[in-house]
């Protein structure tokens, strides 16, 4: 794509662009100059491209100028997995407009969230159940929505959540246009996405853009291997914390997320590394949203530099400088590695990516380096520090 592009050619109103230069933000991303377009002309969109490329923007500018403020109703829906994602996303909402918008997600008081839409906003942020309900209330109106967004979609669209998103989607109008993204689209997600455009819009066409990938995962983020027994996991990950923490500068200090597949452990890893006086947050499902939030905010603000986490805050997140990611196993599905993995190596920083695992997940990640073409290099912790397998005696 040409980089000369100016969010100006894109069509973008100058009240924007200026609140975007505000940002530092002067020139639009490859999948900016890919997905503006469409979404302008009022198309319905699905687009991929990879983490940290740029997608919120991507559809918040153009969907942001089709709302009419006139109208004192919402008009744009935008749908996320997480309560963290979509509170990232009425944040950016809020940095580049002052259109209001109301943040409505599972986990806090309904009677809060009805007074909030009694003050008209016009945009909607939140989860699919939750928008759900309100609209099955009468609380939350959607006759004039114009637009639905559905961030990480492939997530949405699995099966736990697959029903409330379709849902929502079918309780809309007939007219309504979809935009649906993710770092990871695949075939099967991409026809749901399909089928709900055709049923809005009496066999409306959805047009794609999947953009090639930037090779973020080959180029940006180095990608290590550390063998360790399954008993041995959490003392491995503390001496490589220190390690790490001893290794850092104060021009870049060590950010790290922790990710398990099971939320269980989250809470007993926190006890194990602050038992040895490390400092350390937890962010998963089962907490209560003051607290995750807590722990998020703590960690984005780097007072605390280690984020104990399970996929909850693998899709979506733009924490910015995290220069580490510790994988204590390997997910089943190969799109948790990649997003994951994507919470590095962002905004044209470099960072680490490292797998503490035993023979069977290192197995699985050999495998993960074939199919994903990366590099990886497998190192020992020797004397306080993290050194290759043969500078051991």
């Amino acid at each position: 794509m040409d980089n000369h592009v100016t969010f100006q050619e894109l069509g973008i109103a100058s009240q924007l662009v200026e609140r975007l230069a505000a940002l530092s933000i002067t020139t639009p991303t490859t999948v900016q100059q890919q997905a503006i377009p469409p979404l302008s002309q009022g198309s319905s969109l699905v687009f991929q491209s990879e983490t940290g490329t740029g997608k919120t923007l991507a559809y918040l500018l153009p969907l942001l100028q089709q709302i009419d403020e006139s109208i004192q109703q919402i008009q744009l829906l935008i749908v996320a997995p997480t309560h963290e994602l979509a509170s990232q996303i009425k944040s950016q909402i809020q940095l580049v407009t002052d259109i209001p918008a109301v943040l409505l997600i599972g986990g806090a008081p309904i009677k809060r969230q009805v007074e909030m839409l009694k003050k008209k906003p016009l945009i909607a942020v939140g989860g699919a159940a939750r928008l759900m309900e309100l609209v099955y209330l009468k609380k939350l109106k959607v006759h004039q929505v114009k637009a639905i967004v559905l961030d990480e979609a492939d997530r949405l669209l699995a099966p736990e959540l697959r029903d409330d998103t379709t849902a929502l989607c079918q309780a809309l109008p007939a007219e309504v246009q979809l935009a649906a993204c993710s770092a990871t689209i695949n075939g099967k997600t991409e026809k749901i996405i399909q089928s709900l455009v055709r049923r809005q819009q009496d066999e409306g066409e959805l047009e794609k853009r999947i953009l090639p990938p930037e090779d973020i995962l080959q180029k940006k983020i180095t990608h290590i291997a550390i063998y360790s027994e399954t008993r041995d996991k959490v003392d491995t990950l503390r001496r490589l914390l220190v390690a790490e923490m001893e290794a850092a500068n104060k021009e870049q200090p060590l950010k790290a997320m922790v990710f398990t597949a099971r939320p269980a452990d989250v809470d007993i890893i926190l006890s194990k590394l602050t038992y040895k006086k490390m400092q350390c947050s937890a962010l998963h499902a089962k907490q209560d949203k003051v607290k995750r939030k807590q722990a998020l905010d703590q960690f984005r603000k780097g007072s605390c530099p280690v984020l104990i986490t399970s996929d909850l805050a693998a899709r979506g997140l733009d924490i910015p400088d995290v220069t580490h990611i510790i994988q204590l196993d390997m997910p089943s599905n190969m799109d948790f590695f990649v997003h994951r993995a994507g919470r590095t190596g962002r905004n044209g920083r470099s960072g680490l990516n490292i797998v503490i695992g035993d023979g069977y997940e290192m197995r699985q990640l050999a495998a993960a380096e074939k199919k994903l073409h990366l590099v990886v290099y497998p190192k020992v912790l020797y004397k306080g520090k993290l050194v290759a397998p043969e500078q051991e005696p």
